[in-house]
């Protein structure tokens, strides 16, 4: 059997970061592709030495030839698709955001259909930004979208659409996984980031305000790095769209995980009252059915391994807090 090649867009993002870690960790070979070639987020979870092993082109998704060669050139076997521009940036320049994450989705399904038959699948990243203002406290299914409120949502149900004609016409298989509020080490961008930033600033000893209140689904981002490894490689054939489901919890409760570990920051970290306008629980039972059980950690572990690692970076000297201050 070939060896499976993996290639993974957005390598230098933070979740994308992780999913790098996570295949070096397993043995695979990665080739990562990102337009910046600034590894920092790698750095602050991996060693040179790992770092060495990545297989790295610089490379824009919004060029369809080059993704195309990058994939031919490399023998891609697995595509790991997470290259995209955020909600901010969609909002401030919408034809820049549809640029990047609905054309340059659309060049990852293109390199895919010509490879011959070597690439079999897509995994993608949507977002639960594909949903609407909540309506009750029930958890969400996929069928449940619709009615977003960012062009970054219409971006994101755009792909899946795309992906599922994909699969109609020229029998490409794709998962796409809608994660919520993620959180861990390289977080920094982007209104849910702010729990992870209030870790950093705890650990700092900085007060911070976290932008929004109520509840909203948490996911440590290992186990979202697992998530989309596993639907990369999952046997299942078709266009699937499945939520990611970590811990429904109110963001109080990561405030009050921050202090148990560092019990100096009590009273340094405040909360809005407002919730995001996003349902704060995600149904991932279509998940489960397909490709079975998913790695779980829970709030309080996620929030002590994040800290953890803020303190190592911290005595190291390599711990940036430049995000605090946006």
């Amino acid at each position: 059997m070939d060896q499976a090649v993996y290639l993974v867009t957005g390598a230098h993002g933070f979740i994308g970061s992780w999913i790098v870690k996570r295949l070096l960790d397993a043995g695979i070979k990665v080739v990562a592709i990102d337009k910046s070639a600034d590894p920092r987020r790698l750095r602050l979870i991996m060693n040179d030495d790992e770092i060495g092993r990545i297989f790295f082109r610089e490379c824009d998704i919004t060029d369809g030839e080059q993704v195309g060669r990058i994939l031919e050139d490399n023998g891609i076997t697995h595509i790991i698709h997470l290259a995209g521009l955020q909600v901010p940036t969609c909002r401030a320049n919408p034809r820049l955001g549809a640029m990047v994450n609905v054309i340059g989705t659309i060049n990852v399904f293109e390199a895919a259909r010509n490879s011959a038959g070597r690439v079999k699948r897509v995994a993608y990243a949507s977002s639960a930004a594909v949903f609407g203002a909540p309506e009750g406290d029930q958890a969400v299914t996929e069928g449940d979208a619709g009615g977003m409120n960012t062009h970054y949502g219409a971006f994101k149900q755009c792909n899946e659409n795309n992906a599922r004609v994909y699969f109609l016409d020229h029998g490409i298989s794709s998962a796409g996984l809608r994660p919520l509020t993620v959180y861990g080490v390289g977080r920094d961008t982007g209104m849910t980031s702010d729990p992870t930033k209030a870790m950093k600033a705890a650990v700092v000893g900085r007060p911070f305000h976290i932008r929004f209140g109520g509840s909203t689904d948490f996911l440590y981002v290992a186990d979202c790095a697992d998530a989309f490894i596993r639907a990369a490689a999952a046997d299942v054939s078709g266009a699937h769209v499945f939520n990611l489901h970590g811990e429904t919890v109110a963001v109080t409760e990561v405030v009050t995980e921050i202090e148990r570990s560092i019990p100096e920051a009590g009273n340094t970290i405040t909360v809005a009252e407002t919730g995001i306008a996003m349902p704060s629980e995600l149904d991932d039972a279509a998940i489960i059915a397909a490709i079975g059980e998913i790695p779980h950690t829970s709030l309080a572990q996620g929030v002590k391994e994040t800290i953890d690692r803020f303190r190592i970076l911290q005595a190291e000297g390599r711990l940036d807090t430049s995000d605090l201050d946006e």
